[in-house]
Parts: structure tokens; sequence; C-alpha cells
């Protein structure tokens, strides 16, 4: 007999990371989603994207000479990349008709992937600016991803069987089949039976305050109802419409993104009726975008040891040449960039610099930053700027690099010895920067949280900070990591760097770790193992 086909998928997202040319992320949510749609690609699942075309991308970043950091818009020709499908369809915001152009990514050898944006110039301000402008706005934009994305799979002809929200920014789309169901005579509930068939869910923000709220008025007003009344509107989010908790409740079935992520979102929903259950599936990067050619090829550690030597003179030149800083080629090199936030702990490794102060002084040693704070974050933009200043009290051995883009941070993971990445445990949702270094060989020296609390081996495919214990406050935690972060470095790291034959080991380890295991090939399988197949079955089994 016949093996079924797999289940076709449209996959929504606010925002994709492609590449730099296309500046359409604005951190790791993205990135994942452009990983996701390249691995598909390859591996010729039918699966289709659904997102905006921000035409000023999220930012541009730079240092002022007093250590203050600046965000501008990113704005660019994005025409050599984009095909107009000629299909239009409207989304009502406001009670007034606004209609969408709907256009294809090219060139970036992905799953099919498209763009909608206002077709006429007035609207064109709601998709400026990913994640730019206040909370109607912010709600239009939705609308005009999960309502408009919706209307655009059936204006393409683009037939589904699962429709996969990664975070809750496409959750109207869930309120858009349900009006659908309910049109044909369903009652609310019925409906809700008959669109859990069709969606899942994937959840990323670990901590409940971070989750996106509005007020069902707000939703009525703007028009993300689609004719549903506030109290249908209450049943599904709640009396602050909570975007994740009614992704939970319009799902079949719904993930997080590691292991340990997933113990902490069931906690966090645990007392939510109506949600579906969630499980684990660990992110996975694209090897074709993020891992050297020249590393996948090393067949031995003397050949992986020169591939990587190559790497690191290209990024110290870069270094150089982007900041005058010229940083010693056999120091050992720990590279840290992510987005900044609170709970990431950026400037951790400085805030007791004596430990290291010896090291860095003689080259022994050698730090390099790089990070964007989402601009509204004032919690993270002083972090940021406190780190500037203490990375200036080691102009010879600290740098930090503005501007943290794809380009960026394929030189920085191909490129560092070590990775570094020092989270409060448990609000790493996964942490991919640590997979991409490892598929280059550069050993990470994390917090287990995440995709590390899976994949170290300590003392063989990398080191971890602390013992996993999270202790009572916040304070106590930083305490004790750092303690843990400096010893580990001192007595382990240290030593190891010194032993070549050892650490090429290592580098072997690191990448036999990686290079499946956190791909983004094995994490689509595993979506479609896990969650995209199961309501194929499902919808075979009721005809």
């Amino acid at each position: 007999m016949r093996e079924p086909d797999p289940p076709r998928v449209a996959y929504f997202c606010m925002e994709y990371g492609l590449g730099d040319e296309l500046p359409l992320y604005a951190g790791g949510l993205g990135i994942l989603a452009g990983d996701h749609l390249k691995a598909a690609g390859g591996l010729g699942v039918p699966l289709t994207g659904i997102g905006i075309l921000w035409r000023a991308g999220y930012s541009r970043q730079a240092v002022t000479p007093g250590g203050g950091v600046t965000d501008v818009e990113d704005a660019r020709d994005l025409s050599p990349y984009l095909e107009d499908t000629g299909r239009r369809v409207s989304v009502s915001l406001w009670n007034r008709e606004v209609p969408l152009k709907i256009h294809r990514v090219i060139g970036f050898g992905t799953a099919p992937l498209y763009l909608l944006e206002p077709a006429a110039e007035e609207d064109r301000f709601l998709t400026h600016r990913l994640y730019g402008g206040p909370d109607d706005h912010r709600v239009a934009q939705e609308v005009i991803l999960g309502i408009g994305g919706m209307r655009a799979l059936d204006a393409l002809g683009i037939q589904v069987d699962v429709h996969h929200f990664n975070e809750g920014h496409a959750v109207f789309g869930g309120l858009e089949l349900l009006s659908r169901e309910m049109s044909r005579g369903l009652s609310l509930e019925d409906a809700l039976e008959a669109v859990r068939e069709r969606v899942v869910f994937t959840t990323h923000t670990p901590v409940e305050a971070g989750n996106e709220t509005h007020s069902p008025d707000l939703l009525m007003a703007v028009g993300a109802n689609v004719g549903l009344t506030r109290e249908q509107i209450v049943r599904i989010g709640g009396d602050r419409f909570n975007m994740t908790v009614a992704s939970l409740r319009l799902a079949r079935a719904a993930n997080a993104v590691s292991s340990l992520h997933a113990e902490t979102a069931r906690r966090m929903w645990q007392k939510i009726e109506g949600t579906a259950s969630i499980t684990g599936i660990t992110n996975g990067v694209h090897p074709g975008t993020w891992q050297d050619p020249s590393i996948a090829e090393a067949r031995s550690a003397e050949t992986l040891w020169s591939a990587h030597q190559t790497l690191k003179r290209r990024l110290l030149r870069e270094i150089e040449a982007r900041t005058g800083v010229h940083l010693p080629e056999d120091g050992l090199l720990v590279g840290f960039a992510r987005r900044v936030a609170g709970y990431k702990r950026t400037d951790l490794i400085l805030r007791d610099s004596d430990r290291i102060h010896d090291d860095l002084a003689s080259g022994r040693l050698s730090l390099l930053f790089a990070g964007k704070a989402h601009p509204a974050d004032e919690i993270g933009h002083n972090t940021l700027q406190n780190l500037i200043q203490l990375v200036r009290k080691f102009p010879k051995s600290a740098v930090f690099l503005p501007n943290y883009g794809i380009g960026l941070a394929r030189l920085l993971t191909r490129g560092c010895d070590l990775w570094l990445n020092n989270p409060r445990r448990p609000l790493e949702a996964c942490g991919t920067s640590g997979m991409k270094a490892a598929m280059n060989g550069v050993l990470n020296l994390s917090v287990l949280d995440g995709w590390w609390a899976e994949a170290c081996v300590h003392g063989v495919n990398g080191w971890q900070i602390g013992d996993g214990v999270v202790h009572d406050t916040p304070e106590q935690q930083d305490t004790a990591d750092l303690a843990s972060l400096h010893r580990t470095l001192a007595e382990e790291v240290m030593p190891a760097f010194r032993n070549r034959q050892r650490w090429g080991q290592m580098m072997q380890s690191a990448i036999a770790t990686a290079k499946w295991g956190y791909s983004a090939e094995r994490m689509v399988l595993q979506y479609y193992d896990q969650l995209y197949t199961a309501h194929r079955e499902t919808a075979l089994a009721v005809g």
C-alpha cells in the first residue's frame, strides 16, 4: 500500500532571517524561521511560509563616542529578492478594507515564502518597521499576518492540511478559521474542535509576563475578531486576551523549543483550561548557512584545527577593520553574541573582571561581544551600555561589535575558540547560536539551559557553568554562576586550550554532537513526525 503523502503545511511567522540582504528579522525567532524554511526546501517537503514585508526591517545599531547605543532604520532596496504574485486580498482594519499585495521571496533556496504588505502607500506605515508602533498598530500587523495570511493562501490556491503558528503573532488566523466554521452554522465549541484539527503552535517565551496580551476591546476596535463577539474572544484568549493562551486553545498540539523549555512551558500554563499539550522539539540550525565548508570537509583533528585557524584569522581581520583593535591570534578568543536582555546577563563575565585581569592583559584571553537590545527594552539598553563601558576598560583585549546580524554571526560562530552563554536557568528557551558554534568546532561554555542542558558532555564537547540548580533569587543565581564561570574557565578551559591534541578532539566531539542532532533538517523531520503528520492521520481517520 502506498505511503500517504506528507501533510501540506502553512508556516506563519512574524519575522524571517534568510540573509542580511533581506533584513526582515529581529533575532532568534526570525533566524529559526529562516532555517526552518531552508531545511524544508532542501528536504522537498510541502511547506509554505507566510510573513510580512517590513520595508524598514528591524534596526541598524551604532555605538556613540560616549558609549551609548543608537538604533536607526534599516530601509534598503528589497526588490531583487521579491516577485509580485499579482494576487491581492484584503483585511478589515478599523472598519475599513485594506487591500494587501502578496510577494514571493526569491533567491534564497527556501521552501516557498510569501510576504504581505498593504497595497496602498498610505497604509504602509503599518508594516514599515518590524515590531514598531503602538499597540493598535501591533494588532493590525498581526491581523495582516494571521487573517491576511489565511486569505493569501486561498488566493494563491495553496491547499493546506496544517497551519503552524510559530509564536502567537499569527493567532488571529485561527480566529479567521473559527469564523469560517461558525458561518457554516457550527456552535463555538464545535467550531473550535474543527479548527484544532488544522492548527499546531510553537511557543518560544519561557516567561509568563513576556507573552503578548491585548484588551479585547482593542481587538474589536481594530477588527481582529473577524465577526466574533467580545464574549467569544474572551472565551478563547481571556479577559486580557493572551496570544499564547489563545494559540494553545486553538491548536491540536503544541511544542516548546527544547526539552527543558517544554517543562517550563507546561508549568507556566498548567492552570489554563482547554489548551493543547506541550511537547519538546528542540530547535536546529541550517548547516548550509552556518557551517563553513572547510569545517565540514575536515577529516582529522589537524585539518580541522588548520581550517579553524583560517576562520579565526578572518574574524580577527574583520575586528581590526571595524574597530582598529588587533587581538592576538594565539590567545583564547571568547565570543558572546545574542539579543541583549536582562536574563541573558551579557556582562556577567566582566562583573568580576579582576579574576581574568592578568589573562586579558597578557593576551592569553580576548573577549568579543555583539548583540542588540529591543529599542523599547530599557533594561536591555542599560545592560548594553554597561557592557560597553566595561569593555572599554580593556581596549586591547575586549571588543564590542555593533549591528549584530546574520553576516556577523557567521563570522563569530566560525572564528571564535569558545562560545559563552550564561542565561539565568530556565529562562533560555533554546539558544541556537551555541549550535552554530558547535557545528564549526567552537566549544561551548554555557549554563545548563535550553539545548545545552541536553547536549553538554562536560569536558568532552564543551563545558557547563553551574550544576543546574536554580537559586531562590536572581542575585544568588548570579553570584553562584559567576563563580562557576570563572572557576571553569581558569581550571578547565584555559588548560585544555593549551593542549592542542585535547582541544582538537573536543572540537571533533562538538561537531559530531551538532551536525545532525541539532540541525534544522532533523528539526523539520521531527515536526513532521510529531506535530504535522499526527494531524494527517487524524484527518484520514475522520474521513
